[in-house]
């Protein structure tokens, strides 16, 4: 059984830094070189567990125009579109 974690203050400043920037426990595990569940218990300890809440997490945000991109790069990262911008249909044709 591993032994007992001593935190040091940077490992505490770089856990409240990465996820105030919205990284995963998991991330910040393989940075530092110890297990997520660690960084996960820490974390919580420092009362950084969660996520920051952006405004695209609102439940009762408006529906984003077709094209946004936020909408639409999440759709296209990864795929031949990427960094190929939102190109509306001409339906008066």
């Amino acid at each position: 059984m591993p032994g007992k974690t001593i935190w040091t203050d940077g490992q505490d400043t770089q856990i409240r830094r990465l996820r105030t920037e919205g990284a995963s426990c998991d991330i910040i595990a393989l940075l530092l070189g110890l297990t997520r569940a660690a960084v996960a218990e820490r974390a919580r300890q420092l009362r950084v567990d969660q996520r920051p809440v952006t405004n695209m997490d609102q439940p009762d945000r408006p529906p984003l125009p077709a094209g946004h991109s936020a909408s639409w790069g999440a759709l296209t990262n990864g795929s031949v579109l990427q960094n190929v911008p939102f190109q509306a249909p001409d339906l008066m044709r």
